[in-house]
């Protein structure tokens, strides 16, 4: 996470303070770069999106006062996924929650402000994704000299030696990244590089299946043009298999909206 997608960074505040790359799935980590985590940054597309494919249907329920429940149908069965967003006024900024693996069909937003009126959309995304590479790393804990040591490899970096733009992320895997190395920095670091071909791209998703997983899902948000990027791993990332997809966004859902109520008597 981590951040919501978790910076590719070392904690949160580092995750935050690097500008393109932020991290996030499960719910532990939020995301970064055109997007941010829960409660930070605001999601700032490069442009608007396209439209294209077909629009999911979301839904919110008030589950307890300031807990709200969402959940949606539809949205494109070629999808690779979902980015949901929320704001506080309907004509934005909005900020992004999560980016969703297409398996995943409801999402809690907890702990909410009391008396607040919230706006929810959900917006697909589509791109190719280059080919995996497989990482295993060395048991041991992150420790306070690996995160001062990341500062020289952990921010999202462009490196002109691996750009070879000139495709569209809509003509499918002719513009899919190539060549990702993994690099093992520490016993909880990665340092990801690899070619970038998209001319278009909103940005660069970084995936990881766990050892075990069934699935893809997203652990970094990065921004357009970036070919390199570190990561600090959660403990069950220690062996995973990763890849990165240039991505562009696609249709958007209604926006509900629903206000909070009071807290709980044992919560003022």
């Amino acid at each position: 996470m981590r951040p919501a997608i978790r910076a590719a960074v070392p904690a949160v505040a580092l995750a935050l303070a690097a500008a393109a790359c932020s991290t996030q799935p499960p719910a532990e980590r939020p995301a970064r770069g055109p997007a941010t985590s829960p409660g930070g940054a605001t999601a700032t597309p490069r442009k608007p999106p396209t439209g294209d494919g077909a629009a999911a249907t979301l839904r919110a329920v008030l589950t307890t006062p300031t807990d709200i429940d969402l959940s949606w149908r539809g949205g494109g069965p070629g999808a690779f996924g979902h980015v949901l967003e929320f704001a506080t006024d309907e004509a934005g900024p909005y900020t992004v929650l999560q980016y969703l693996p297409p398996g995943v069909t409801s999402y809690r937003h907890p702990d909410l402000m009391p008396r607040t009126t919230f706006f929810y959309r959900l917006r697909t995304f589509d791109g190719p994704a280059s080919a995996p590479v497989d990482v295993a790393l060395p048991p041991g804990e992150l420790t306070t000299e690996d995160q001062e040591s990341g500062h020289d490899w952990l921010a999202p970096r462009k490196d002109p030696g691996r750009s070879a733009t000139g495709r569209s992320v809509r003509a499918g895997g002719a513009a899919a990244p190539s060549g990702l190395k993994a690099v093992v920095k520490h016993a909880n670091g990665i340092l990801f590089t690899w070619t970038d071909h998209a001319t278009d791209e909103e940005g660069f998703l970084l995936e990881a299946r766990t050892r075990g997983g069934s699935a893809y899902a997203p652990v970094a948000v990065l921004d357009p043009d970036i070919n390199s990027c570190g990561l600090i791993t959660l403990p069950t990332e220690k062996r995973a298999s990763y890849r990165v997809r240039a991505f562009t966004y696609g249709a958007r859902s209604n926006v509900p909206r629903l206000t909070t109520g009071e807290p709980a008597a044992d919560q003022r």
